[in-house]
C-alpha cells in the first residue's frame, strides 16, 4: 500500500474482508461485539492488547478463534513462575556435524517468532521474562549474542490476566503497561448470549473459523489506517484529554482527587490511531468524535496511576474517565 489515497474499489475490497473476518470470529464467540471491534482496532492499528477478564469468559477462545480467522503463524505461550526468557525468545544449541566433526551453535528460536502471539495470564510470570516480552513488543526484534533478529511482520501480541487472582502474581509496572494499545475489559455476558454459549458449547457440533486474512491484507489495512483524516479539533481535543489526566493546576477535579499519575504522550497517540483503525472498520476514511469517545477508557485505564483516596472510595480508572469525559466535552461539530 503506498501513500496515495485509495481507491473507491480498494477501499470496498478491504472493508469486505473485514467483514468477512467479524463473520468468521462471530462462528465461534458469541456476543462481545465491543470486544471483538476493540481487537480489531489495536491489529489494524499496529498496536497490542491486555485483555482482562475473570475466568470463564473465554478470553483465550476469543484469541485463538482471531488466529484461526487470520491466515497467520499463531504461537500460544502460558505464562507460568518458571518461565524463562530464553523458554519464550529461544536459546542457542550446540550441535556437532557428523561429517566433519566440528561443532557450532545454532540459534532456536523461541515461541515469539510468530505473527499472532497469544501471552496467556502475563502476569503468572516474574519480571525478567515478563520485560523479555515487552521488548519485543516495543522493538519487533529479538537480541542475543550479539545479534539482533527481526520478529514476523505483522506482529501482534495479545497478553491476558485474570483480575480477581492476585496470589502468586507479578503486576506489570505502569512502564511496561504503557506498552499496550489498548487494555480490553472482558465483562459478563448478557443473559440471551450465556444461554447461547452453553447450547453452542455443550453439543456435538464444533464451529468451523475460516481463513479469511492473510498478513498482506492485515499488513496492507495497516498502512490504510494510517491514512484517515483526522481534523486539527479532534487533535487538539485528544490532546487535552491526554494532558488533563495530569494532576496539576487546571485538571479536572476528578483528576486532583483521584490520579496520582497521569498519560504521557504514548496515549495521546495511541489514542489517535486508534481512532483511525475504529473510523475505518466503520468504512470511513475520517475519524470522529464518536471513535476517540469510544476508545478513550481502554486507551487511559491502564495509563492512570489512581490515588489512595480513589481506591478507598471504590473509584476505579473508568469512572476518573467518565469524569474526564464530562470534564471536557466533545468540540461542536
Amino acid at each position: 500500500m503506498t501513500d496515495t489515497a485509495p481507491t473507491e474499489a480498494d477501499l470496498q475490497a478491504r472493508l469486505a474482508e473485514l467483514d468477512a473476518l467479524r463473520a468468521a470470529i462471530g462462528r465461534a464467540v458469541v456476543g462481545q461485539a465491543d470486544v471483538v471491534e476493540q481487537l480489531l482496532v489495536a491489529l489494524l492499528a499496529g498496536g497490542h492488547v491486555l485483555l482482562e477478564g475473570v475466568p470463564g469468559l473465554g478470553k483465550t477462545l476469543l484469541v485463538r478463534t482471531l488466529g484461526q480467522a487470520l491466515d497467520l503463524g499463531f504461537r500460544r505461550v502460558q505464562f507460568t513462575p518458571d518461565l524463562m526468557p530464553s523458554d519464550l525468545l529461544g536459546t542457542e544449541l550446540l550441535e556437532e556435524d557428523h561429517g566433519t566433526g566440528k561443532r557450532h551453535f545454532r540459534f532456536q528460536e523461541g515461541p515469539v517468532f510468530t505473527q499472532l502471539l497469544l501471552a496467556d495470564e502475563l502476569n503468572r510470570t516474574p519480571p525478567k521474562t515478563q520485560a523479555a516480552l515487552l521488548e519485543a513488543m516495543a522493538e519487533h526484534t529479538v537480541s542475543h549474542a550479539g545479534v539482533t533478529r527481526a520478529l514476523p511482520r505483522p506482529f501482534f501480541v495479545l497478553a491476558t490476566q485474570n483480575p480477581i487472582e492476585q496470589a502468586g502474581t507479578y503486576p506489570l509496572p505502569e512502564a511496561q503497561l504503557d506498552r499496550f494499545l489498548l487494555h480490553v475489559a472482558l465483562g459478563y455476558p448478557d443473559a440471551d448470549e450465556e444461554q447461547a454459549i452453553l447450547a453452542r458449547t455443550t453439543g456435538t457440533a464444533e464451529a468451523e473459523v475460516p481463513r479469511v486474512m492473510g498478513a498482506d491484507a492485515v499488513l496492507a489495512l495497516q498502512a490504510l489506517v494510517r491514512q484517515v483524516h483526522v481534523s486539527e479539533d479532534l487533535l487538539a481535543w485528544i490532546t487535552a484529554l491526554v494532558r488533563a489526566t495530569r494532576p496539576g493546576e487546571g485538571a479536572p477535579d476528578v483528576v486532583r482527587e483521584y490520579v496520582r499519575w497521569g498519560a504521557g504522550p504514548r496515549a495521546g497517540q495511541s489514542l489517535v490511531l486508534a481512532a483511525k483503525a475504529r473510523a475505518l472498520l466503520q468504512g470511513r476514511l475520517a475519524a470522529t468524535r464518536e471513535d476517540v469517545a469510544a476508545l478513550l477508557a481502554p486507551v487511559l485505564r491502564h495509563r492512570l496511576v489512581l490515588s489512595f483516596a480513589a481506591e478507598a472510595a471504590q473509584i476505579d480508572a473508568d469512572a476518573v474517565i467518565a469524569g474526564l469525559l464530562r470534564a471536557l466535552p466533545a468540540p461542536a461539530r
